[in-house]
């Protein structure tokens, strides 16, 4: 036990060494930490959507609600010339706020009843973002977003030490909450409304709290993100865009903390890598996806469980074997 929690934490420094040294590996090549950066920012997107999941809740609308605290963060900024580090947790809180009001008339709406409500909450968000077109732009997006810092533009490298020191922060807060009591409430709920409630859990609380959490940092990831393209368009936050997070997350392993940051990575770094494959490249991420889904139902964070368990059952059968021709 104490060797495989040390081998855990040896590998997870390892990562971390090499994730701070790819500006390095890769030469400071502007493409590849663009795609570095949206990496990160997707982990925090899937990680907050997975904390929604925990508590038995399918929202089909995530990424709207990037889009919302996207777009506060992109008006405050231009229009009203605010600080990137008031409009950041300004368009979290937005994000967040618009997810409890979504999620407060439907507590007692679930599974895939709960994901269809998402569904159209999500349409609702994108068509109030294409209507506001005096502040948003419309369907022609918001443009010309004031970047993080004016020394940043043009410049990668800051941007990637920037996010990843982000990401890192928020995987922290979600990795605690998860492992608080407030996280335990979660699981319950998701194995057993009828459970949890007997025992005094107040269901309809934790699931909206659920869905503020999560909104939160999805939020966050959105007004991020505004400040580092500095340009929006309302296609990026639509029906689509959201299945993709739930796709990262399924196949990752919505049941691992570290499934939606091994989904994240790898499904949102192929398309990039195969791009020169041109419309051959997405059918690359379905035959990954295919492969995942029918070998691995604990999705690729299951990976190493699931080879373990099977070099453990043939090391048993040698010795089983051994010991009968003995």
């Amino acid at each position: 036990m104490l060797e495989s929690r040390w081998s855990k934490l040896a590998g997870l420094l390892l990562l971390l060494v090499i994730l701070f040294l790819v500006p390095v590996i890769v030469g400071g090549r502007p493409y590849v930490l663009h795609v570095g950066v949206m990496v990160l920012l997707n982990i925090i997107m899937v990680s907050s959507l997975r904390t929604i999941f925990l508590s038995g809740q399918i929202s089909v609308a995530h990424a709207a609600f990037v889009g919302c605290g996207a777009y506060f963060a992109g008006v405050l900024a231009k229009q009203f010339a605010l600080a990137p580090w008031i409009t950041i947790p300004a368009g979290a809180i937005m994000a967040m706020v618009l997810g409890v009001l979504l999620g407060i008339p439907f507590t007692r709406v679930r599974a895939i009843y709960f994901a269809m409500v998402s569904l159209f909450g999500g349409i609702f968000l994108v068509d109030l973002i294409r209507v506001a077109r005096t502040w948003t732009g419309g369907g022609t997006g918001l443009s010309k977003i004031p970047p993080l810092a004016q020394s940043f533009v043009g410049q990668k490298v800051p941007y990637y030490y920037c996010t990843l020191a982000l990401t890192i922060v928020c995987l922290i807060i979600l990795w605690r909450i998860e492992h608080s009591r407030v996280g335990m409430n979660w699981k319950a709920i998701a194995q057993s409304h009828l459970v949890a409630s007997s025992v005094g859990i107040n269901e309809a609380f934790y699931r909206v709290l659920a869905l503020a959490v999560g909104c939160f940092f999805a939020g966050l990831a959105g007004a991020w993100y505004a400040h580092f393209n500095m340009t929006l368009s309302p296609d990026s936050y639509g029906f689509l865009p959201s299945i993709f997070l739930v796709m990262y997350m399924l196949v990752g392993g919505q049941k691992s903390f570290a499934g939606p940051i091994i989904g994240a990575g790898l499904l949102y770094s192929i398309p990039e890598i195969f791009r020169r494959l041109g419309t051959a490249a997405p059918l690359v991420l379905g035959v990954v996806m295919l492969i995942v889904v029918y070998l691995m139902p604990e999705g690729l964070a299951g990976l190493y469980d699931q080879l373990k368990g099977q070099l453990l059952k043939s090391r048993e059968e040698r010795v089983t074997k051994s010991a009968a021709e003995d």
